[in-house]
Parts: C-alpha cells; structure tokens; sequence
C-alpha cells in the first residue's frame, strides 16, 4: 500500500504535538510554519520542512492545517500561494483550525472544482488532549472523504465523529465552545465564592468535580487556576474570535445567547487589558480583580 504523505501547516500549542502523533503513527510529514524556526522540533524528528503552502502541497496526499483565524485559512487554501493552487486532485485537505462554518463550505466548493476532497474537521481537548492524542474532533464534508482519513483522525483523536455536510464540523465545534464559555464563568465564580466563604478551595474542587457540577474545565483548568499558573492550552485572543463566529452564526438564525455574549465581554476585558496571550483559565483574573 502506497504510503501516505501528510502537510501540516501550523505547529503551535496544539499543532506540534498533533504532528508529533501522526509521525509516531507512522506518516511520513511535511510541515509548513510562517516562523520557520517553530518547526524546528518537528524537523529534528524527520518532518520535512516546505517554504509556503503551495509548495507543500504540491509533495503530499494530505494536508491538514491548524492556526489561528479564518484570515489565516482563507489565505492559505484560497490565496495565490496556497493549497488548492498545487495540491493535486484525488487528494484531500483537513482543516481543524476552529473556524466560520461558511469559510468551511467555500473551501470545499473550491476543493470540489479541482477533484479535491475537503474536510473541516475542528477539535477540542486543549493542550493536554493534543499530547496525549485523545481530542474530540469534529468533522464536516463528503461521508467518504471522513472514511478515508478516519486512520489520521485516529492518531490524533479519541472521539471522532461526523456531523455531515460540509461546515458542520464547525457548527459542531461552535457548539462546544458555547458550552465552554458559561462553563468557565461557572468555574471561576465557584472558585471565588469558596475562597471567600473561608473554605480551601482545592477541597471544594476535589469535591464538587466528582458530582453534577462536574465538568473538563473544573477537572483540568481549576487545578491550573488555583496555581496561579496560566500558560495556555488555549489562547485567550482564539477563544474571542471563536466566541464571534458562534455568537454571528446564532444572531443569523436568530438565536440569542446571553451566557455567551457575557462570557466574551468578560474575555475582551481581560485582553485588552494585555492578558490575550493567556490561557483561558485566566478568566479567574477578571474575578479577582473585583
């Protein structure tokens, strides 16, 4: 069987350690970064490193991309210099950036028109699923393009499934992301409200996770916060922009959600006053700060 080349673009908190699971998988990699010095770990490994989307493209069966906007994607499948000006037909592109739901449908338009099977495919789990290879992914387009790479899913991912046509995997990831925002107010109040009660609050964590209040965020970003530690998982800045893209797709159905909108009104808070380069437990900051 023919041995399937993989083009990674985007190598940062999440990226790396996806591309590190599928080389301990087996695929041969070629990796793209716009600060070249970002795949050097990668490279050291035996990725192959390429100098623009278009020409890394031009070397595999595969690429998948994970940065940081829809600008970004935008201009890396659909720019001059990008994928689908080189990639050739029969292959397929995964994009698992968290992303707009219509730039995932005109991509796979694009993609279709050249013979080229396309997937939006987002994920969630954080820094921690990311090593561990145990991501939720979320997968959008052609039923036998998501069977096909169903084995690359498999290297990076515990729980892969497929919602359908193309930008349902990022409907699905907005939906996710909903569900983190009032999520994470919940965390951080519990937390404040312990600590002024006079209770240990690491005591009330270890109790209250293991019952109905339990969640990912109160298991994993609750120990983080009462640290004090806020390196990022996930960036506050992308947790924004995910919140617009969700909070626009809901206003275009007519669908108000209140918890999300206050949650991203706590976050711009924080990031303008210089914190959008932390983790999304910093949003304890905006409580303590009070």
């Amino acid at each position: 069987m023919k041995k399937v080349k993989i083009g990674f673009i985007g190598t940062g908190v999440m990226g790396k350690s996806m591309a590190v699971n599928l080389m301990q998988a087996g695929y041969e990699l070629f990796v793209y970064t716009r600060t070249a010095v970002k795949a050097q770990p990668l490279i050291e490994l035996g990725a192959k490193w390429q100098d623009s989307p278009k020409t890394l493209a031009a070397e595999v069966d595969v690429v998948i991309s994970m940065v940081g906007y829809p600008a970004d994607v935008e201009a890396i499948y659909l720019g001059g210099n990008g994928i689908l000006a080189a990639i050739k037909a029969g292959a397929c592109v995964i994009d698992m950036t968290t992303s707009s739901p219509q730039l995932a449908i005109k991509i796979a338009e694009k993609a279709a028109s050249k013979g080229i099977k396309a997937l939006d495919a987002p994920v969630s789990g954080g820094d921690i699923g990311a090593k561990e290879a145990r991501l939720a992914i979320m997968v959008g387009g052609q039923r036998d393009a998501y069977e096909a790479m169903l084995p690359i899913f498999e290297a990076m991912g515990k729980t892969i499934s497929y919602f359908g046509k193309a930008g349902a995997g990022q409907c699905a990831k907005m939906s996710n992301q909903i569900a983190i925002a009032s999520n994470m107010m919940g965390v951080c109040e519990a937390l404040v409200y312990a600590e002024k009660c006079g209770l240990d609050p690491k005591t009330v964590l270890k109790t209250i996770e293991t019952g109905a209040a339990g969640s990912w965020s109160l298991s994993n970003l609750g120990p983080r916060m009462l640290k004090g530690d806020y390196d990022p998982g996930f960036f506050i800045k992308h947790f924004i922009k995910d919140m617009k893209i969700a909070i626009e797709s809901a206003e275009a159905m007519n669908l108000n959600l209140p918890g999300l909108k206050l949650a991203k009104s706590l976050y711009e808070e924080l990031a303008s006053s210089g914190k959008e380069n932390l983790g999304t437990q910093a949003l304890l900051q905006w409580y303590s700060q009070k």
